[in-house]
């Protein structure tokens, strides 16, 4: 995957009109790409040439985008799509889900199950390579980006180290997985620890002015990373909430129980808990 001169993206969509027109974009733009028209294909690709983003349709047969997402992020449930075994760096892979549902719900959940980012269609090609941009630049690692910027820094709170030139996230030098989302929001905490971020602020970072974006975003990626940063992520004492304002990454936690600092924002693993106040 370093050694391309452009990025590899993987695009699944049942509609192959739909499908030719998102490759023309892409390829337009210099990029490889490969295409499937079911979930089942989509796992199998992902499996056997670990692209650098997936373009993922949410409507389509065999196993759906929201099926896709969450075997790539958690992996199959016993007896689930056998044969796919695990994929390497899917927990990463950079996911842009493609819907035709627009209510926020169901928007919410693609994002619970670990997708990066999503559109609604019908959506503008300009949107389309808007987002595409965005999501590679955020994963980093193709040949085609910049090379990482040699001021990049490692930020620390607490145990918490987010390491911006290497793309690495430790909690207490056990490594963490995070999803370009989830490691853009992160690395903006981490570097103004004891900050109160709002949500369009936050929101701002990991997608910046490109179209509507619901800010119940974050709290979904905010209830992602408690579940990996925090030993009891419904008693959060790293990533906190401020009621009525947003979350603060907390620069020296204590061990042991709960403050009541963010714990009913951690209550509920799910898109439905993040449309709460988190």
């Amino acid at each position: 995957m370093l050694g391309r001169m452009c990025a590899f993206v993987l695009v699944a969509e049942d509609d192959e009109k739909q499908a030719d027109l998102i490759r023309r974009y892409l390829e337009r733009e210099g990029h490889t790409v490969g295409v499937v028209h079911d979930g089942r294909a989509a796992l199998e690709q992902v499996r056997r040439h670990a692209p650098d983003l997936l373009i993922l349709d949410v409507m389509m047969p065999e196993v759906d985008g929201l099926g896709v997402t969450r075997v790539l992020r958690a992996g199959p449930r016993p007896g689930e799509h056998p044969g796919l075994g695990a994929a390497p760096g899917a927990s990463t892979l950079p996911i842009l889900m493609l819907t035709a549902r627009s209510t926020e719900d169901d928007l919410l959940l693609g994002l619970d199950l670990g997708a990066d980012d999503y559109l609604t269609k019908p959506y503008s090609p300009r949107e389309l390579m808007a987002r595409v941009r965005t999501l590679l630049r955020r994963a980093g690692g193709t040949a085609h980006l910049p090379p990482p910027d040699p001021d990049a820094r490692v930020l620390r709170a607490g145990g918490l180290v987010v390491d911006e030139r290497r793309h690495e996230v430790t909690v207490d030098e056990r490594r963490v997985e995070c999803t370009p989302g989830e490691f853009e929001l992160l690395a903006a905490m981490a570097a103004e620890p004891e900050r109160v971020f709002t949500r369009p602020q936050l929101l701002d970072r990991i997608h910046g002015s490109s179209g509507y974006i619901s800010a119940r975003t974050v709290d979904v990626h905010v209830l992602n990373l408690r579940k990996k940063i925090e030993a009891n992520p419904r008693a959060p004492r790293r990533l906190v909430t401020v009621f009525g304002v947003g979350y603060k990454l907390v620069a020296h936690h204590e061990t042991g129980h709960g403050t009541g600092h963010g714990g009913a924002g951690a209550e509920g693993h799910s898109g439905a808990a993040a449309r709460h106040e988190a």
